[in-house]
């Protein structure tokens, strides 16, 4: 699906021209995320099912996405990117020196703070009501 011009207005408008996940201020180039995702496959796979879940596939599912987010988020459902992003303070722990550097110099303090995306903040609990 390809959104029109009139479409991607009314998308990027639709939180006053930030992203929906993180809230950064969208630039000229940002992406329309499936809310809902829609899993394409590619290559041979692709000429059997193009993709899993097509009714994902409509504006109704659509959220204004800065290009880090979108591509974070990939075919994550909402809560499965939820846990994803929360999983990396663990990581960083265990596997970046850097990172414990920093932290051990105070440069970074870790809380317990739950993942909580833009839209959650403004007030949009489902994204139906799009």
């Amino acid at each position: 699906m390809r959104l029109t011009k009139k479409q991607r207005i009314e998308l990027h408008a639709k939180f006053a021209g930030c992203c929906a996940y993180c809230g950064v201020l969208l630039g000229e180039k940002w992406h329309a995320d499936h809310f809902e995702p829609v899993v394409r496959n590619w290559g041979e796979e692709a000429k059997i099912v193009p993709a899993l879940r097509p009714n994902n596939h409509n504006l109704a599912n659509m959220m204004p996405a800065c290009i880090p987010c979108n591509l974070s988020k990939s075919s994550y459902t909402l809560e499965g990117w939820r846990a994803w992003i929360a999983g990396h303070v663990n990581s960083l722990n265990s596997y970046h020196p850097i990172y414990r550097l920093a932290k051990a110099y105070g440069l970074i303090v870790e809380t317990d703070k739950p993942v909580v995306f833009h839209f959650e903040i403004v007030g949009l609990q489902n994204p139906s009501q799009l």
